[in-house]
């Protein structure tokens, strides 16, 4: 969270000095000035609530939103010493369903005192709640973060959480492993876990043996009646591997032609070394490209956060209950997969697979699969309940940083696919150009950057569904999806058959879907069956140019790439020469048979409508 902070106040400074206002708060993010009397807090407290109910986040005191309209501005406010009280507060103004107070001093890290402009500001961390926690309350009523804004939560949320937290009572990681004693933990590694809850601010004493540990290790659910757990295994035990087989096992190799020795690897290890290992594995394996912006300094193919977080939630959310490894395959320019055993709760999977448009949609959850487990690693800071989630994933896939991810579901499995690339690549660019005026006339103007992210991720998504991949569906959670509103106004988009008030799920305007005009080019042409395959995709992309783009002709090399990124996948050298070949070859064809002819200027072809 340092560099979330750091960036946000920033761009703050920025628009303080411009006068000027722009959103920075978020799902994460809340901007208070510092309040000047007790009452006045209650905003900041209801916004913890729904921090620690949500996916955590920090409270920035110093700042506040001025004026209205043009004139609307951020303004410097400071931070003043009679606050700190109130801070050291916060942990405790909670309560849970019944009106109990809580002490929730582990979710609250130290206030942050922060210089900034002539003055300063503080900072407040939140914690998310473990699952097995949720929800607190204040003052009677439970929060949850959605964007930039708080939200009542409703008596079915609780409802389903409460229900939640009876299933993960027995949890499947603080199970026993049959034949463990005490003596197959390492008492160093308990160790080093008591440090890391002791620089939280917790207080437990340094253990001199394990069985001066047999108290601290039963109530942690490291051990049930002398028996080791899983937990207390993944974390602390000796020979691992033997006592947990393939639940402490990657598996990593490269889909490569060549093959290499370092290529494939087997790590074994408890569940913290497993986790930078893993990592470590994927950086050595990934392409990595060379950034000229940052002078000439190499840059992984994926934003390596991304990657820490998707290795560390595969390993937070597995099921400890199967004994299989977690797999990890890397196709060099295409993608990383992560196969993890498991599958996902019924009521998070849309599933409409014989519909008109398929649906193979998956609902994003905070819930952690491994509540306690998940509670040990967020003391390494190793998983987050607003790390690299199924939301984040969208968000950054939104803000154009990685391809849209998918998933694959198998019986006992789940395969997530980190696609290479950005979302909006040559073949998006290359289709929504095609449509351009098309889009114009019924948004009234360009789409924007956001728009043209919103609706390319609808678009990949219905794409990746009908080949059997699941795409984790757009909910109000999602930062951009205020867009959707907007596109859906214009007819870009629409909700399917399949969506409910409280569910909606958007596909994209089927003009922009269609791909195959054969009626429409039979109806100008008359038979087209003694045409090949390539010649009539050929005329398909140069009628769709001239009935929705705002420049009508096509150059030979325009149709060449609009074909070569339509086949959506990365192809070598050699396959595109002889894509260059072939098109140019039925372009010839077609222009000797007489479907289509140069414009005017001949600046390139057009259907021959004559």
């Amino acid at each position: 969270m340092p560099d979330r902070i750091d960036k946000a106040l920033k761009k703050l400074a920025a628009l303080i000095a411009a006068g000027r206002f722009e959103n920075v708060e978020d799902d994460g993010l809340e901007i208070k000035p510092t309040p000047s009397a007790t009452s006045s807090w209650r905003e900041s407290h209801k916004s913890a609530n729904a921090f620690l109910n949500t996916r955590g986040g920090l409270l920035l005191f110093g700042c506040k939103e001025e004026g209205q309209g043009p004139q609307r501005r951020w303004v410097f406010t400071g931070y003043r010493e009679d606050a700190e009280a109130q801070l050291k507060e916060f942990p405790r103004r909670f309560t849970d369903k019944n009106g109990t107070p809580l002490d929730l001093s582990e979710f609250f890290p130290p206030p942050q005192i922060r210089d900034f402009q002539n003055g300063r500001v503080a900072v407040l961390y939140v914690d998310e709640l473990p699952a097995d926690r949720k929800f607190v309350f204040y003052n009677g009523q439970a929060w949850k973060r959605v964007l930039t804004g708080d939200h009542k939560l409703t008596e079915a949320d609780i409802a389903r959480q409460e229900e939640y937290k009876e299933q993960v009572r027995d949890a499947r990681e603080v199970q026993p492993v049959p034949g463990t004693t005490l003596a197959d933990l390492n008492l160093d590694a308990l160790n080093d876990y008591i440090q890391q809850l002791n620089s939280l601010g917790k207080v437990e004493t340094i253990k001199d043996d394990l069985a001066a540990a047999r108290g601290f290790l039963a109530r942690k659910l490291f051990i049930k009646d002398e028996t080791v757990t899983t937990l207390g295994m993944l974390v602390c035990g000796q020979h691992v591997g033997d006592q947990l087989g393939f639940r402490c096992h990657i598996h990593g190799y490269v889909d490569a032609p060549q093959e290499v020795a370092q290529d494939k690897q087997d790590l074994i290890d408890n569940i913290l070394p497993l986790m930078e290992k893993s990592l470590a594995y994927i950086l050595r394996n990934i392409q990595i490209g060379i950034s000229i912006a940052e002078g000439g300094t190499a840059v992984p193919q994926y934003p390596e956060e991304v990657l820490r977080e998707t290795v560390n939630n595969a390993l937070a959310h597995r099921d400890y209950s199967i004994n299989k490894q977690v797999i990890i395959s890397i196709k060099p320019g295409q993608h990383i997969s992560i196969r993890n055993p498991g599958s996902f709760r019924p009521h998070l999977l849309i599933e409409h697979p014989r519909d008109a448009i398929p649906l193979r949609r998956i609902i994003p959850e905070a819930r952690a699969r491994n509540p306690k487990l998940a509670d040990v690693l967020r003391v390494y800071r190793k998983w987050e309940g607003r790390g690299i989630g199924m939301a984040t994933l969208v968000n950054l896939c939104l803000e154009n940083q990685i391809d849209l991810p998918t998933y694959r579901i198998h019986s006992e499995e789940v395969t997530l696919f980190l696609n290479a690339g950005p979302l909006v690549g040559k073949r998006m660019e290359t289709r929504l150009a095609s449509f351009d005026a098309y889009i114009a006339d019924k948004l009234g103007g360009p789409l924007s950057a956001q728009q043209t992210h919103v609706l390319s991720y609808l678009m990949k998504a219905e794409w990746a569904n009908e080949k059997h991949h699941y795409t984790i569906l757009l909910t109000p959670d999602n930062n951009h999806f205020e867009q959707l509103v907007v596109l859906e106004r214009a007819g870009l988009i629409y909700q399917h058959d399949s969506s409910t008030p409280t569910q909606p799920i958007f596909v994209a305007d089927r003009v922009l879907m269609q791909t195959d005009y054969q009626t429409e080019l039979e109806a100008l042409f008359g038979d087209l069956s003694s045409l090949d395959s390539l010649s009539r995709r050929c005329l398909n992309v140069m009628w769709r140019r001239e009935k929705f783009a705002s420049r009508k002709a096509m150059s030979e090399s325009e149709v060449i790439l609009a074909l070569w990124h339509e086949r959506g996948a990365i192809q070598d050298a050699d396959e595109f020469a002889d894509h260059v070949r072939q098109v140019s070859d039925a372009i010839e064809n077609l222009t000797e048979a007489e479907f289509i002819v140069l414009d005017d200027d001949r600046s390139g072809f057009v259907l021959n409508s004559q």
